[in-house]
């Protein structure tokens, strides 16, 4: 398999550790184990009793049967449990691709969303989201795109990097589209239920049909990345019995802790959605004042759901920009070019409760340059 350099990961490796304040994490803000425990009476108790032994591979029943709780139609049987949202994707790739098939991603987007098929020997269109329109994709352009041999569409909303939540009209035509040509839809919803406004929230794309495959991840609205915990929920039986198949040749099955304090948490997860998005929402204030004032410098369109927003830089070159910022100030920033953009974004995040200290360095290197 011949799969390019994961520019994201690498350029952390080069900068995260070493930046006091990252301002473009993908997360929300996370918690310690006890505070997660404190969630529940006597669930320390019981954690304490983990059986650190094998775990099933399809993921624990009490776990799976949480996720269901996400779903309407979607049954613990439709639930495959993954370390993280990577191995999902990585494996979902693997399972339904083959050399010469044809594949539509949305962009700008998460790396192996694209490049997992683009190395499997798949011929990827990138069906753009366009900062003109606000960020939103057009089903012209999609409907265009397709081919007789086109095998899957992946679609991400809410989206990362720019924050863009589909409209439910647009949604279920896609998925209309999908259904109509036999295609299979991957649905990276791993910003679901961080919303601004829950009234915006779509269906889950696996409760739409059997074409659909849903991801989902406990890291980014929830909060809990470091439990490495993310999932497939679908009513496609194929599907699933081929990436659970290939399961067997990657973790074979996940961390018995992790699956406990996952279960824990989504059986809480109203109490995380509320915490992080009012976290999200107090940021969002102060970066809409702060680009009030610099609107000289940066242009953007407000997010409506997730963790991140795809500001513009207009005093320059961005990849420049940020490296000065990490060496010369501490923050974070990431370059658009991680994601093959451009127009000169950068990816900027708002999940974490220090912004606001780290938005006042970033001012006083503004003021310094």
């Amino acid at each position: 398999m011949q799969i390019p350099p994961f520019k994201l990961e690498r350029y952390f490796a080069k900068y995260e550790f070493n930046a006091k304040y990252l301002l473009c994490s993908s997360d929300c803000e996370a918690m310690t184990v006890s505070d997660l425990l404190a969630l529940e009476p006597g669930a320390a108790e019981k954690f304490q009793q983990v059986w650190l032994g094998y775990t099933e591979s399809q993921g624990s029943p009490a776990l799976r049967q949480a996720i269901c709780g996400l779903y309407q139609t979607i049954k613990p049987e439709n639930v495959l449990v993954h370390t993280g949202a990577e191995e999902a994707i990585f494996l979902f790739m693997q399972a339904v691709l083959q050399s010469g098939d044809h594949v539509i991603a949305h962009w700008p987007c998460y790396q192996s969303l694209a490049d997992v098929a683009r190395s499997v020997g798949c011929d990827v269109t990138l069906w753009k989201a366009r900062e003109e329109n606000g960020w939103a994709l057009d089903l012209d352009e999609l409907r265009k795109a397709l081919r007789p041999n086109t095998k899957l569409i992946v679609v991400n909303t809410p989206h990362n990097p720019t924050g863009y939540l589909m409209s439910e009209s647009d949604f279920r035509a896609l998925h209309r589209i999908a259904a109509e040509r036999n295609i299979l839809l991957f649905c990276d919803e791993v910003y679901r239920e961080s919303e601004y406004d829950p009234a915006d929230r779509l269906p889950a794309g696996c409760d739409l049909g059997e074409q659909a495959v849903s991801l989902g991840v406990m890291s980014k609205t929830y909060g809990l990345a470091g439990l490495r915990i993310g999932w497939v929920a679908t009513r496609n039986k194929e599907v699933y019995a081929r990436m659970a198949a290939l399961k067997d040749y990657t973790t074979i099955c996940n961390s018995a802790p992790s699956e406990f304090l996952a279960e824990l948490a989504l059986r809480h997860r109203q109490k995380l959605i509320e915490r992080n998005v009012g976290i999200l929402q107090q940021n969002l204030s102060v970066m809409d004042e702060f680009f009030k004032r610099h609107e000289n410098r940066f242009s953007w369109i407000r997010p409506k759901a997730g963790s991140m927003a795809f500001p513009r830089y207009l005093g320059g070159d961005v990849e420049a920009f940020c490296d000065e910022l990490a060496r010369k100030a501490g923050v974070l920033l990431l370059p658009g070019s991680m994601y093959d953009d451009t127009g000169n974004h950068f990816r900027l995040g708002l999940g974490r409760r220090n912004l606001p200290e780290a938005v006042a360095r970033l001012e006083e290197f503004l003021a310094e340059i």
